[in-house]
């Protein structure tokens, strides 16, 4: 027999290191003569897509497009200490460093501008700055580039954010554990097999607060990534070790999701912006994975009639609790 539950889990997940541990993060922007564009960070992008969010902010404050940037990263000769790819915070605080490195370049471009075209209420964008009351006074991004450092004026700004918080009084436990949250909440629908014990995740529906998302498409993937990974963590991966050997040590053993096992993913991304991010932008790349695995087992729980507890919900596992059920159920003999 199959049956069908619904389950929800929902999660809030502090951004950072949090509880007054340092976290620091460092960027760098230099304009060259030509007019193009290069910024070093010490954060490393291994697929989460943080390179594009530190190109997408710089090119939104010069009003620059983004392919004359040049992202270096990573290299310890040349870019600053971001800290490192963790704690779901290079958006969150490398973003910032790198924001404010663009406004403070953007101030002496300003300066500069200001002289040659004679007005202050200058607009950045489309690869130009003009005067808001008199448009035609205009010039492009490549020639103040090319007159800023004619001048002499200093073309690499570098910045760094600090989002340390306070310690914790231990005796209240008041105060600041972290400077930001992000918040999730995922819901799975399920079909579990009460012959077999199978699972099969039918859909989950999500709803993300990612503050401001710079990139939807990236929120979207990031957060369809982390579902993928709590299917995981819900339903087959799992350590096992005997005698203290590791039992799966590869993945013939670990059994890892692959996309061919995925559910339909309905996204909705919720912008709340926070002031301690760029652009009220939060991180949403470990948070997207904490609510899935709850939400299958609520589900589960919810088709069987029954508390589901246990990770992974391996097909095993679960025939084990519902041959228990039945036994407590079963009337006694006479």
């Amino acid at each position: 027999m199959k049956k069908r539950g619904i389950g929800v889990g929902s999660m809030f997940y502090g951004l950072g290191y949090g509880f007054s541990r340092q976290d620091i993060s460092s960027a760098t922007i230099e304009i060259c003569e030509d007019g193009s564009v290069i910024i070093r960070s010490g954060e490393v992008d291994f697929g989460q897509g943080s390179d594009t969010i530190l190109c997408q902010i710089t090119s939104e404050e010069l009003g620059i497009r983004y392919d004359t940037i040049q992202m270096l990263t990573a290299d310890t000769l040349t870019t600053p200490n971001a800290g490192p790819t963790s704690a779901s915070r290079v958006t969150y605080v490398t973003g910032m460093a790198m924001l404010k490195a663009a406004r403070a370049m953007k101030r002496t471009l300003q300066s500069v501008a200001e002289r040659i075209l004679g007005h202050t209420d200058l607009l950045f964008g489309d690869e130009k700055v003009y005067s808001l009351s008199h448009p035609e006074k205009v010039i492009s991004f490549k020639a103040l580039a090319k007159a800023a450092h004619l001048r002499g004026a200093p073309m690499v700004e570098t910045a760094w954010h600090d989002i340390t918080t306070q310690d914790v009084n231990p005796e209240t436990a008041q105060g600041d554990a972290y400077s930001a949250y992000a918040y999730a909440t995922q819901i799975a629908e399920v079909e579990v097999d009460t012959e077999t014990g199978q699972v099969e995740v039918l859909r989950i529906v999500t709803a993300t607060d990612a503050g401001k998302a710079i990139n939807p498409l990236n929120v979207e993937g990031q957060i369809e990534g982390g579902v993928s990974m709590g299917v995981g963590y819900a339903l087959s991966e799992e350590i096992i070790q005997e005698g203290g050997y590791l039992k799966t040590p590869s993945l013939g053993d670990y059994m890892v999701p692959t996309s061919l096992d995925m559910p339909p993913i309905e996204t909705h991304i919720l912008e709340v912006p926070v002031p301690t991010g760029p652009y009220g932008a939060k991180g949403v790349g470990e948070p997207a994975s904490i609510p899935t695995a709850p939400a299958i087992l609520n589900a589960i729980s919810a088709a069987l009639n029954l508390r589901v507890t246990q990770i992974p919900a391996t097909p095993e596992n679960l025939l084990r609790l519902i041959r228990e059920k039945e036994r407590e159920e079963k009337p006694p003999p006479g």
